[in-house]
C-alpha cells in the first residue's frame, strides 16, 4: 500500500508540473485521470498492480 500512494504522490506531482508549465492541459490532466479510474476496473488492474509491485521491489533492491 505505501508503494501505491508513493506512486499516486509522484504522478500527482508530475501533473501539477505539467498543468503549471502548460505541458499538460486540464482538459489531458482529467482524460488521464478517467483513463486511471477505468483501468482500475478492468481485469488488468491486478496484473499492472502486481508488475509496480515487482519493480518497486527490484529497485528498492539496489544497493548504491
Amino acid at each position: 500500500m505505501a508503494v501505491s500512494i508513493s506512486v499516486v504522490l509522484l504522478l500527482l506531482i508530475l501533473a501539477v508540473i505539467f498543468l503549471r508549465t502548460g505541458g499538460l492541459k486540464i482538459s489531458h490532466a482529467l482524460v488521464c485521470l478517467l483513463l486511471g479510474f477505468f483501468l482500475a476496473g478492468t481485469n488488468m488492474a491486478p496484473t499492472i498492480h502486481s508488475g509496480l509491485t515487482a519493480t518497486a521491489e527490484i529497485v528498492g533492491s539496489i544497493q548504491p
